[in-house]
């Protein structure tokens, strides 16, 4: 993933796109920081998707308080990031796809209640791997645990 962060970088160069260019290069080093932190050589896709992941949410939050305080310009300017951002996220699960995760993992569990609620979000975490958010398989997971 980080060789497509650099080769997109290379070509937001070459198109002369400054915007594309300035967020690209914020989230490399977002990376190179986290790289620092966890005294690794090689960060993993998963490492990647994450500080993507974690760099989108910061855009949402900024482009709502922005919104609040009448500054459309930019809120606008913080989701033209998001989106070049959400290009290095794998596809998202589909609703159905989430819905039957979830009843797998359920069922591999054994999960009777909502005491093991914890367990179960847990294990869809790790087998969505960044393709859909905490929020809606909690949702989710609450809805079919009896």
């Amino acid at each position: 993933m980080q060789d497509q962060l650099a080769a997109q970088i290379k070509a937001a160069m070459l198109a002369r796109d400054a915007e594309r260019l300035s967020t690209l290069r914020m989230l490399k080093s977002a990376l190179g920081y986290l790289q620092i932190e966890r005294k690794e050589e090689p960060l993993t896709d998963a490492d990647f998707i994450a500080m993507v992941q974690r760099e989108i949410k910061k855009r949402q939050d900024s482009i709502s308080q922005f919104e609040l305080a009448g500054r459309v310009e930019l809120a606008a300017k913080e989701k033209q990031e998001a989106i070049v951002l959400q290009t290095f996220l794998p596809t998202p699960l589909t609703p159905i796809e989430l819905e039957a995760l979830v009843n797998a993992t359920i069922q591999r569990l054994g999960a009777t209640g909502k005491k093991e609620m914890g367990a179960v979000i847990k294990a869809v975490q790790a087998e969505a791997a960044g393709r859909t958010d905490g929020k809606s398989i909690s949702g989710l997971v609450s809805k079919l645990l009896p």
